[in-house]
């Protein structure tokens, strides 16, 4: 039956529910969700000031980087440890798990992503096509062949089946593009743009694989775009994975029953709550920085910013990166490291044939904070 939809779904004969393009015909910005969106702005200026304070932003893009990239890729059941996800980082080639690489592949991805936009100030496709082909090592590019559904995991069924022609998903991520980039479109409040957005992009679905997670990372470029965060530190996959059930369920309630209400009321909750988490874990970072500091600067004649910032932009390191990052020998290096993992503020262990350090409080501090 042909049923006409008056905003974003229609009707097609085999009663499947077919994506149209943006904006929405719609009022979606309903009183409740008018009324949730001052606190999460709040929070979101709180989070993008208090980033500010770190001297070293690539501390917060590694640190909070790794922890979005082991909790976006847990939602699509890629599940790696913290111990395996930072052995990684080191490339060891003794080391390679396929978990903890697909992980590396996502904080790759997101870096590559947040670099393009800061230099390009638009966030178009073939940018979300670079994102996509370092998640998955590949450029396959959008879907060509039909046959993409999406099923329930535990029963097989077909819970909903995204556009299959390629000049449908084309047409589709051409409007995105625009509705993502041309303020003119509509006057939304950036945060309801945003889930907007991601609806949109998980319904186009317009990839053979990576969708989710190119689809998290889309979320926080966008709030980088619209300079509500300087870096992209605001994760929502922490979030998505402890509400997954609502997550899914209101995603396809979108599709089948339109109720824009309850899916942006999630959204802007968990843009605040992980706001806040956000918050708190830098402000512990900055402590356990600071009190690092006052130990290495009090105590050794080697106290540098560098190797501080070198402790703290991964919580695993070896003798390279000191050697990269401080500009000196491999034997000063070693010695360093092996002189503070003597004293207690680094554990010294080793794997194949070489050594690596691990700054326990900070392990210790992201692992207590996924857990959460």
């Amino acid at each position: 039956m042909y049923r006409k939809r008056k905003n974003l779904y229609i009707m097609d004969r085999q009663d499947n529910w077919k994506l149209g393009e943006l904006p929405l015909l719609i009022t979606v910005e309903t009183k409740a969700v008018l009324k949730s969106l001052p606190s999460a702005h709040a929070a979101l200026a709180e989070l993008k000031g208090i980033a500010s304070t770190i001297p070293n932003e690539i501390i917060l893009i590694n640190t909070l980087g790794l922890q979005e990239a082991k909790d976006s890729s847990a939602i699509e059941n890629i599940i790696t440890t913290h111990d395996d996800l930072y052995k990684s980082g080191l490339n060891f080639d003794s080391f390679k798990s396929p978990e903890a690489k697909e992980v590396q592949n996502y904080i790759s991805a997101l870096k590559k992503g947040f670099e393009l936009v800061q230099r390009k100030g638009f966030i178009t496709n073939s940018i979300i096509l670079e994102i996509q082909e370092e998640l998955e090592g590949n450029n396959a590019g959008f879907r060509k062949l039909p046959g993409t559904a999406l099923k329930n995991s535990a029963t097989g069924e077909t819970i909903y089946t995204p556009p299959q022609e390629l000049s449908e998903i084309n047409r589709l991520m051409s409007n995105l593009e625009q509705f993502i980039n041309d303020p003119t479109m509509c006057d939304y409040d950036p945060l309801v743009k945003m889930a907007i957005i991601h609806h949109q992009f998980e319904s186009i679905h317009p990839f053979y694989d990576g969708n989710g997670r190119t689809g998290r990372i889309i979320n926080i470029l966008y709030l980088v775009l619209e300079k509500l965060q300087n870096l992209p530190v605001l994760y929502l996959s922490s979030y998505i994975t402890h509400n997954k059930a609502d997550y899914y369920r209101l995603l396809q309630q979108l599709r089948e029953e339109e109720n824009w209400e309850e899916w942006l009321l999630f959204m802007i909750r968990g843009i605040e709550k992980t706001s806040r988490e956000t918050i708190a874990l830098i402000l512990q970072i900055k402590e356990l920085m600071l009190d690092y500091k006052q130990k290495l600067r009090g105590n050794y004649k080697f106290y540098s910013q560098d190797l501080l910032n070198n402790l703290f932009k991964h919580p695993y390191t070896k003798i390279d990166f000191i050697v990269n990052d401080l500009k000196v020998s491999r034997l000063t290096a070693a010695n360093y490291l092996n002189k503070l993992a003597d004293d207690g503020l680094l554990r010294k262990e080793r794997i194949g044939a070489g050594n690596y350090y691990v700054n326990e409080p900070l392990f210790n501090l992201l692992s207590r904070r996924s857990s959460h």
